[in-house]
């Protein structure tokens, strides 16, 4: 149950496997939160739909690390180096509990680093959670207009 009434959000997920993107959209569906799901394959892409939204709204971006071309690495990095996209949100959820990704996604400016379990009825309840707690106890900010 939420905290408080938040405005309409986007969730953008930068994400190359199906599977995992599926279990995205069934967390959002479960958690009860409203969210308007986009997809991005790459970094590149994410980085494309984060620059052509409406900044009206509050935005999370949920990033993988190891995408095709420009990896979340990269896109992480951008993202926080972007005057117009630095204040977004972004959730680094990845195979990877390698210290030195970890590590770089902090330093990088990430907000939370979360390391994707293998059995799907972990990795749903995790991603559950986050949407719940993003979206439902977090004041996320709308960088082009206001939360009201």
């Amino acid at each position: 149950m939420p905290l408080f009434k938040q405005p309409p959000v986007m969730l953008v997920v930068v994400e190359d496997s199906d599977e995992d993107f599926d279990t995205v959209v069934e967390a959002v569906k479960q958690s009860g939160m409203t969210a308007e799901v986009r997809r991005a394959t790459s970094g590149e892409d994410g980085l494309a739909v984060l620059r052509e939204l409406a900044t009206d709204r509050p935005v999370l971006v949920l990033m993988d690390l190891n995408t095709p071309g420009t990896d979340g690495r990269e896109a992480l990095a951008a993202i926080k180096t972007d005057p117009t996209l630095k204040s977004i949100p972004v959730v680094v959820f990845s195979t990877s509990a390698n210290p030195k990704d970890v590590g770089f996604c902090y330093a990088a400016g990430a907000n939370a680093y979360h390391v994707k379990p293998v059995q799907y009825p972990d990795h749903l309840q995790l991603v559950t959670d986050l949407v719940s707690y993003w979206f439902g106890q977090v004041a996320l900010y709308a960088a082009g207009g206001s939360n009201s």
